[in-house]
């Protein structure tokens, strides 16, 4: 499990230090997104968020991105986000799962986050991932591995 320790804010809005292996001893839904209040990342989080009760019986959900304490702050007060959010600005976790990737928009080429998730054991093994992740119906994609596995 990763001992590199990030600024996140946790699931009731405060600004703490993670490190995912505070979490050991509980399965992690990890999932890396592009950046806050853009319309796809929105939607993706508002899905975990509405479906928060079916997920935490089975893990505890990290979101991850690039993004400052500050504007995960703002975006976890509109959406009302009920899981945790970490501040990964150096990509240091994106790049340790290997989703800081070259993008490409309109022909320029730049880096950023390709849109994954990770479904961590209680000892931080990846027991499940998804990469290039398709927003619509993804959370559902989770929860059904989760009731299966």
């Amino acid at each position: 499990m990763s001992d590199i320790k990030l600024s996140g804010i946790d699931k009731n809005g405060n600004e703490t230090t993670f490190s995912l292996s505070n979490l050991k001893g509980n399965k992690i839904i990890l999932y890396f997104y592009p950046k806050d209040n853009t319309s796809g990342c929105t939607q993706e989080a508002c899905d975990f968020r509405d479906n928060i009760n079916r997920l935490t019986n089975y893990a505890i959900v990290v979101g991850v991105s690039p993004d400052s304490i500050k504007s995960h702050k703002t975006f976890k007060e509109k959406q009302h986000l009920n899981f945790i959010l970490l501040s990964d600005p150096d990509h240091t976790l994106s790049e340790q799962y290997g989703v800081w990737k070259e993008k490409s928009m309109y022909g320029k080429k730049y880096m950023g986050i390709e849109r994954s998730t990770f479904v961590l054991d209680e000892n931080g093994k990846i027991l499940k991932e998804w990469r290039k992740v398709k927003v619509k119906g993804h959370v559902d994609e989770v929860i059904n591995y989760l009731l299966t596995e």
